[in-house]
């Protein structure tokens, strides 16, 4: 539906806070207790409120891309009807949102209803307070901003909103020669996403710098916000609105398909597009040139109460789940008093119809895997301290048998290489090179065992009877990391409490008893339980009789872990992907008690002999005489 060109008068000043226990009234309640529409709304914050700190989390899985669609009518400078609070109350919603974790928000343009001097005047006031946060944000030029295409020089909206704007944001990545057209570079989920923010009317040198902006930044997903792309077919005559199927009520506009042809069907990192312009919003999913989805989205509220109040669309991305949640709020309203509230903004608090409220899927590493990591020379990983470090980068091809007798060598210098052995009967395929690995392992290699019990089976490899490691006590502290991957295959019966490395020897035999010893056990074990593969590390200090034992979480299947046990010379704690587990005792526990055997890799020692081989995949290894603190792990950075 085309714009039209009607106004809304605007109310009061606005202060809030807690915006999320605003909403918990319902809509009936504000209704009840409303009084004559001459009445300036009250606010739940007071005159005193300001907004916090903003501070998302550029790691997590869970993030929010905020969008705001037209607020032209909360900007008529030259009709002298201007009125910032709506917008101002969004913002201080992105910057306060700690659980949605908003990390970008982009406006789709109109700005202003005129083009105003006076009317950009105000909105770049109201921008400021973004700002002042350091809120990463992008903005666009509407046709209520600007005519022409974006030859068209200088105006209010590039004085205000140009390139200049954005000279201290992080996110900023660069403009076109015309500074209408800019794109910005975020962090979320652990990975970059690119927005282009792209004028209403791009020139052919627009689309020459969109589509090398984007060759030049290959693997980013890209996101690709305007003004004009899609319309809804369907009126707003009634509503909710009748519009047929939600996933299929969005055509291309005449420009629309001059981006589409232009930009988006040969550019397979674009895989959504946001544009406002059009009412009522509306959505619709098609096949670029590489035969992926694109999903083409309209939101736009300024038909509705307020001028939509400068309601917010917010995309929660989930990318555990491979979705994206999406839903309409408008923080003005939810900001009110709820006893104060009218009538229709007790209606607009939370939009909730098909066209407001859905998700979409999002199968990110399908379409844009994540970057490996490039491989990293040993000399890099043997840091001060170093005793053994084990990797399989220069052995056999990927899938070949690793021979009985066959050495791997101690990248650390010290001495501590390790010979393949073999239970008796064992394949030849029951150890063999491997080139998967976790995308942050030094080496892009491991080992694939197909070790196990009933029968015991499997090859593992063990240190040399004269190897430094076997009396080394570590009584000064350590760390010891391991990468490691269990197959979908494993099974409880037969794998439960396999080792990724043991310390031979019986503890008995080195004097140990009470709570929890068992005297067969050997005197150290980085092993997984037969409880949902949990990592345990258990182990026999110097200074007592009886086991200190770190428990980690369940591993999933088919996953790359790295599991590190970090000893500060008095107590141990476990991390798994460089994050500390639950259960880590605070018992004193200096050392490891040693009888000066050799360590297993791969293979579980009881009552001193091999009875279990590891089931999975083994990647490198490192041993170091000393506390490690997280960045220094082989993950880290």
């Amino acid at each position: 539906m085309l714009e039209h060109e009607h106004s809304h008068t605007p109310t009061g000043p606005n202060r809030r806070d807690l915006l999320r226990s605003a909403a918990l009234a319902g809509a009936g309640a504000g209704v009840a207790a409303f009084g004559p529409l001459s009445v300036t709304p009250t606010f739940a914050g007071g005159a005193g409120h300001s907004a916090g700190r903003w501070d998302p989390d550029p790691a997590g899985p869970q993030f929010t891309l905020a969008i705001m669609p037209d607020t032209q009518f909360l900007y008529w400078g030259s009709q002298n009807s201007i009125n910032s609070a709506p917008q101002e109350e969004s913002f201080r919603y992105i910057i306060d949102s700690d659980d949605d974790n908003i990390v970008f928000m982009a406006h789709l343009g109109d700005l202003t209803q005129d083009a105003d001097a006076t009317s950009f005047q105000a909105v770049g006031k109201a921008f400021d307070l973004l700002d002042s946060h350091g809120v990463a944000y992008s903005v666009l030029a509407g046709n209520h901003d600007v005519s022409g295409d974006d030859t068209r020089g200088t105006t209010p909206y590039l004085q205000t909103m140009g390139p200049q704007r954005f000279r201290c944001s992080k996110t900023f990545a660069g403009a076109d020669a015309t500074g209408y057209n800019t794109a910005h570079i975020f962090r979320a989920g652990g990975r970059e996403w690119l927005l282009l923010a792209l004028d209403w009317r791009m020139s052919a040198p627009g689309f020459a710098w969109a589509n090398k902006f984007i060759k030049d930044h290959p693997g980013l997903p890209v996101i690709v916000t305007t003004h004009d792309l899609v319309g809804s077919p369907y009126d707003d005559n009634v509503y909710p609105y009748e519009s047929g199927d939600p996933e299929n009520n969005a055509i291309l506009s005449g420009y629309g398909q001059q981006l589409w042809d232009g930009l988006i069907d040969n550019n397979d990192q674009i895989f959504l597009t946001i544009n406002g312009h059009y009412w009522p919003p509306g959505r619709t999913t098609r096949k670029n040139a590489a035969g992926n989805d694109v999903h083409l989205h309209i939101t736009n509220y300024q038909n509705r109460y307020f001028g939509g109040a400068a309601m917010l669309r917010l995309y929660h991305f989930d990318l555990a789940r491979g979705v994206i949640d999406v839903e309409t709020v408008a923080p003005y309203f939810l900001a009110q008093d709820p006893e104060l509230r009218s009538p229709l903004a007790a209606q607009h608090l939370r939009l909730t119809t098909p066209v407001d409220q859905f998700s979409m899927p999002l199968d990110l590493e399908k379409r844009f895997p994540a970057s490996v990591r490039p491989a990293r020379p040993s000399g890099m990983l043997v840091v001060p301290g170093t005793l053994a470090y084990w990797r399989f980068d220069n052995g056999g091809v990927s899938g070949s048998p690793v021979t009985a007798g066959q050495t791997v060598r101690d990248r650390s210098g010290r001495g501590n290489d390790l010979t393949v052995a073999a239970v008796a009967g064992s394949a030849a395929e029951a150890l063999t090179w491997s080139g998967d690995h976790h995308p942050d392992q030094p080496a892009h290699a491991s080992l694939r065992f197909t070790g196990g019990r009933n029968p015991l089976h499997g090859g593992y490899l063990t240190t040399g009877a004269k190897a430094p490691l076997n009396a080394e006590t570590f009584n000064r502290g350590y760390t010891i990391e391991a990468f490691l991957k269990i197959p979908l295959d494993w099974d409880a019966g037969n794998n439960a409490w396999m080792s990724v490395l043991t310390r031979r020897g019986r503890s008995g035999d080195a004097g140990k008893s009470g709570k929890n010893a068992d005297p067969k056990e050997p005197l150290a074990g980085l092993n997984i339980s037969n409880n949902g593969r949990e990592p345990q590390f258990n182990f026999y200090p110097l200074n007592q009789t009886y086991p200190t034992t770190n428990w980690g979480h369940g591993l999933f299947e088919e996953v790359w872990w790295h599991v590190a046990v970090v000893n500060d010379g008095k107590h141990t704690t476990m991390y798994v992907e460089g994050s500390p587990v639950v259960d880590n005792p605070s018992t004193l526990s200096v050392g490891i008690a040693s009888l000066g055997l050799p360590w297993l890799f791969g293979g579980h020692e009881y009552a001193g002999a091999v009875d279990n081989v590891f089931h999975g995949w083994i990647g490198d290894v490192r041993i170091v005489n000393r506390p490690l603190p997280v960045d220094q792990f082989m993950i880290g950075k």
